[in-house]
């Protein structure tokens, strides 16, 4: 579930990276700060949505076909759209000084707080006083963290390379097919899920308004409820693990050759779905416009909430796993996870979430920030 999310942001006039530049005229060191685009912002919010949910569905798979249905099918797009955004977020990353002094605080800080956090919490709920301390091995959430840094950190590379995409899915094939790749930053997942954040680099904002004509809207509607029925189909027959891209082929108990096979289907999968839940994006401010800047905090906080509600019992109730339980429950994901994406409480966090870069590195001043902080870093 874990910038994801997720994250969820007219996309041909805007990129929503923010960019500061000195004023055309005005007293020096004058600043101004590009508006974000409302349509990723929408979009971000809408898929920190999915991310709660499908983290709320977890426990109540098990003796539910319809639940695990949904399950499959969020977790086909969700996080491969969060990436997929993070790579076009990431498209100005060039490793300048102030670049890498942002990718440091924006995410190396945040993934040491909340690795540590997340242990000494997972102590708890798991009655393991003695579980490790290891930022090498993400934990639950976080791994999403190293992955970003990863991506984004080699990004002026995947810019300069000729064919960018083929050599992408070329390393997640082999990363399938390589069962004795360790935990280390969670290698797996980083080498799996790098075609979607190439993707997202290579993505213009033409791309993204391609998706959001009126035909693509109409033609989404029917794609959508064909994977439903697909994921419905296929949930008692097949290993919806293969969407987590965490392990190898061998490791979910497949032949080395559906390795390559399921990379290539996984991916054209959800890349129609990524463009399908796009094209019904709103691309106007709405209420929750402001909530897709807070969807880092979103997503980092909300953990906490999961392991807190299977740790204290709240599934054990058998009118949980009725229907009226199961929208319970997934109302009351997105309504948490709405109320951690707020402004209000991205204030109270953003001191381990959007930490100032004066306090970390020499010679510079503190640079004004804004109260929230996205999951696109």
């Amino acid at each position: 579930m874990f910038r994801a999310d997720a994250t969820p942001v007219t996309v041909a006039t805007a990129v929503t990276e923010r960019r500061r530049q000195p004023l055309p005229s005005g007293g020096a060191g004058a600043r101004r700060v590009e508006p974000r685009d409302p349509y990723l912002d929408n979009a971000k919010y809408l898929a920190i949505l999915l991310v709660a949910t499908g983290h709320a569905w977890e426990p109540l798979r098990e003796g539910s076909r319809a639940v695990t249905t949904l399950y499959t099918l969020v977790y086909a797009f969700h996080m491969p759209l969060f990436i997929t955004l993070s790579g076009y977020f990431s498209r100005g990353y060039d490793g300048r000084p102030e670049r890498v002094r942002r990718l440091v605080t924006g995410l190396v800080v945040p993934y040491v707080v909340f690795e540590v956090a997340y242990t000494c919490f997972t102590r708890w709920t798991s009655q393991d006083p003695d579980r490790p301390i290891s930022l090498l091995e993400p934990l639950y959430l976080t791994w999403y963290l190293a992955a970003l840094f990863v991506w984004r950190l080699t990004s002026p590379v995947w810019k300069l390379l000729r064919w960018p995409m083929p050599v992408a899915l070329g390393l997640a094939i082999l990363a399938t097919v390589s069962p004795s790749i360790g935990d280390d930053l969670d290698l797996q997942r980083v080498l799996q899920f790098l075609p979607y954040f190439v993707l997202g680099l290579c993505l213009k904002p033409e791309h993204l308004e391609l998706v959001r004509r009126r035909e693509v809207r109409l033609l989404a509607v029917p794609v959508l409820g064909c994977a439903l029925a697909v994921a419905y189909w296929a949930v008692p027959r097949m290993n919806y693990a293969w969407f987590f891209h965490s392990d190898s082929a061998r490791e979910l108990g497949a032949p080395a050759w559906c390795g390559p096979v399921m990379t290539l289907a996984t991916f054209g999968c959800s890349i129609v779905l990524v463009a399908c839940f796009l094209a019904w994006v709103p691309g106007r401010r709405t209420w929750f416009t402001v909530l897709g800047a807070g969807t880092l905090g979103g997503y980092l906080l909300h953990g906490f909430v999961a392991q807190v509600a299977e740790f204290r019992g709240w599934y054990d109730g058998g009118w949980v796993r009725q229907p009226v339980g199961e929208v319970t429950v997934t109302l009351v994901a997105a309504a948490v996870m709405t109320a951690l994406c707020a402004p209000a409480v991205q204030r109270v966090f953003r001191r381990v979430t959007a930490p100032r870069s004066a306090y970390a590195f020499l010679g510079r001043r503190p640079i004004r920030r804004t109260a929230c902080r996205s999951l696109d870093g």
